[in-house]
């Protein structure tokens, strides 16, 4: 039987969505449909943060409890009006996707794209990072108020080189610091990528039983691991306002900083989130407006 669609024009741009009804996130019965409308009212403070990016799409075709795949070559099936960029990717060449306005992201939307992993370059200059990323990722046993301790570790260490910084959920078990730097004369290999290890180290150091830097997993057990080695041109970061493959559809959150007094209240689902938005306007917006310039190491 065919599935189900429904014609629907977004901006000027002609749309056919389907299985609208699809279940996606069984739990708590939120469907496809409930994704694309979530995708679409966060729109006004999401897309500054895709605008201009290589994304990978991460598809749920069958919804969290099935198969996922990602997908960073843009589908061929892809409406013309689209933007692709082409960016340079070890020995070949990707044409990803460029998420810059409402109708393409209401598309990804309908291919079950459940999270937005956007480069931390723009496509037009993939070698220079727009943004430092830290990513404070719990081991067993350690849990979310560990890493709102270690999140303002890391603050007080990049305000003491003059950096500022936001910070947001993962929606999943952790947080991320984000540094903005907009800057034009900054790079990965020598710029984010030795500063960010150089944190991290530092931080590891004074904290040995609260932190480690390195990935392997024997030596991560009750310590908070931060994870400097997403500030690499071939990474991606799910994106602020991101929908996570978890149980419940819950959201990648930028915070304010006195948030992380209460680690308990910061899981927050897509409802709870457009509220936020509405009330608090978009919190991580420095992220993609503040220009700063790293220090000399």
């Amino acid at each position: 039987m065919a599935a189900a669609r429904v014609e629907v024009e977004v901006e000027g741009r002609r749309l056919s969505l389907s299985n609208l009804d699809k279940v996606m996130y069984p739990a708590v019965g939120f469907t496809k449909g409930q994704v694309i409308d979530y995708y679409t009212r966060i729109a006004p403070v999401l897309l500054p943060h895709l605008r201009g990016r290589p994304l990978t799409l991460k598809r749920y075709p069958n919804g969290v409890e099935g198969q996922h795949f990602y997908e960073k070559q843009c589908p061929s099936h892809r409406p013309e009006w689209v933007r692709t960029e082409a960016v340079p990717t070890g020995n070949r060449t990707i044409d990803f996707c460029v998420c810059d306005d409402l109708p393409t992201l209401v598309w990804v939307a309908n291919l079950a794209d459940l999270e937005l992993h956007p480069s931390l370059s723009r496509a037009e200059a993939i070698e220079r990072p727009t943004a430092m990323a830290f990513d404070l990722d719990p081991g067993p046993g350690a849990g979310l108020a560990r890493c709102c301790e270690v999140a303002r570790l890391l603050r007080d260490a990049l305000d003491g080189l003059g950096l500022e910084c936001r910070v947001k959920t993962s929606g999943s078990k952790g947080l991320q610091v984000y540094v903005p730097l907009n800057a034009e004369e900054v790079d990965y290999d020598g710029g984010t990528k030795p500063l960010s290890q150089a944190l991290a180290r530092h931080l590891e150091s004074q904290h040995p039983k609260l932190i480690v830097s390195s990935q392997r997993k024997e030596l991560r057990r009750g310590k908070v691991l931060i994870d400097w080695s997403q500030n690499d041109e071939h990474k991606t970061t799910v994106c602020v306002y991101s929908l996570r493959a978890r149980e419940r559809p819950t959201v990648s959150t930028p915070l304010d900083w006195d948030e992380l007094d209460d680690p308990d209240a910061l899981s927050f689902d897509a409802a709870a989130v457009l509220d936020r938005a509405e009330e608090r306007g978009d919190l991580f917006a420095q992220v993609v407006e503040v220009r700063q310039e790293l220090p000399e190491l």
